[in-house]
């Protein structure tokens, strides 16, 4: 059955041990924004991979396999477009209050978080250009991280939007089998794209998950006409984060993020536009090994149970965690004024 914060059975990223998500939000009064962090207190392996042609990040060059950093303790996803990237402030001063950062000095507190960030375009849209996530938001959303994390329109998705629709935060989970070990793969997207999420053809999610009808005919109507009356806003973007307690390496962990985009270009449809910043990142917790019995002896292999396949099997997992987590936003969002949710529309796809 699935926990009421899981609505649809999909997962979620705490699904993958060691990691924790936290959301903070405003809404009201002029405010329409967020953050959400994915904090990671015993460090990962991470890699980011950028696609869209307006991205807003913060730190994704420390992830290059050439430099220094090799573990992080969190990402920071938010919105605000540039603005909002003074919430990872936040974050870092959460994580230097737990002495948790790169060690650069003789004492345990002499410490440099580094926090990787990605925004989404949510300016103005709760009626006050200048409402945005500040440090305080970083801080509040790093200090309530925990395993039960909401979903839906909160922390970095409430001001997000998709093609006419409310957009948010959604997460999916799996389990996949490599050797004699069972291992998860896990993804969380903010989904703020000006790309559709919609099949015209049947009124539902492009993205194919469990526990939706076809809508009626008058809600296609509906839906596509408000997608139809949407006009797309610079910066639209989706990001997220994809993780696995999988040993992986750095540039194995950016690969994992890239192809995670694989599952968000079949979520939504276009994606990787001049208007979107799409950015994923990859995190590995390094729980399980995947080293194949013979690559000590053949080096990497190409065999059908080489290190090389079962990477291929996590990158396949990623894809889709990656698509479910896009449909998962869109579905458990609830609606704003003048900013319908998909449920609003189409109440009917979900009776069952």
């Amino acid at each position: 059955m699935a926990h009421h914060d899981d609505p649809f059975g999909h997962g979620s990223l705490t699904d993958v041990a060691g990691l924790l998500v936290g959301h903070h939000q405003r809404r009201g009064a002029g405010w329409r924004t967020g953050t959400t962090v994915v904090l990671a207190p015993g460090g990962v392996v991470a890699g980011v991979d950028v696609r869209g042609g307006g991205p807003g990040t913060r730190e994704t060059d420390a992830l290059d396999a050439r430099n220094l950093v090799d573990r992080i303790h969190a990402v920071c996803l938010t919105g605000g477009s540039a603005y909002g990237l003074a919430a990872a402030d936040g974050v870092m001063a959460h994580l230097e209050g737990r002495r948790l950062g790169v060690p650069v000095g003789e004492h345990p507190h002499e410490v440099v978080p580094v926090v990787p960030t990605a925004v989404i375009f949510d300016l103005g849209r709760g009626g006050n250009f200048a409402n945005r996530p500040d440090p305080g938001f970083g801080r509040r959303a790093a200090a309530g991280a925990r395993r039960g994390a909401g979903r839906g329109a909160l922390g970095a998705g409430t001001g997000a939007r998709t093609a006419g629709l409310q957009g948010g935060v959604g997460m999916a989970s799996t389990k996949v089998a490599i050797g004699a070990l069972t291992v998860t793969v896990a993804a969380l997207a903010v989904v703020n794209a000006s790309g559709s999420m919609i099949d015209p053809a049947t009124g539902l999610p492009w993205a194919a998950i469990g526990g939706l009808r076809r809508p009626s005919r008058d809600e296609r109507r509906a839906v596509l006409d408000a997608i139809a009356a949407s006009r797309p806003a610079p910066l639209n973007t989706t990001i997220g984060v994809v993780a696995t307690d999988a040993d992986l390496t750095r540039p194995e962990a950016g690969r994992l993020a890239q192809s995670a985009h694989d599952g968000l270009a079949r979520a939504v449809r276009p994606a990787h536009a001049l208007f979107d910043g799409d950015t994923v990142f990859g995190l590995s917790t390094g729980r399980h090994p995947i080293d194949a019995p013979g690559d000590a002896a053949n080096g990497i292999g190409r065999g059908i149970d080489s290190r090389a396949a079962r990477l291929n099997q996590l990158f396949a997992a990623a894809a889709a965690v990656f698509e479910t987590s896009c449909a998962d936003a869109l579905v458990t969002a609830t609606g704003h004024p003048g900013t319908p949710s998909y449920r609003d529309l189409c109440a009917s796809a979900f009776r069952v």
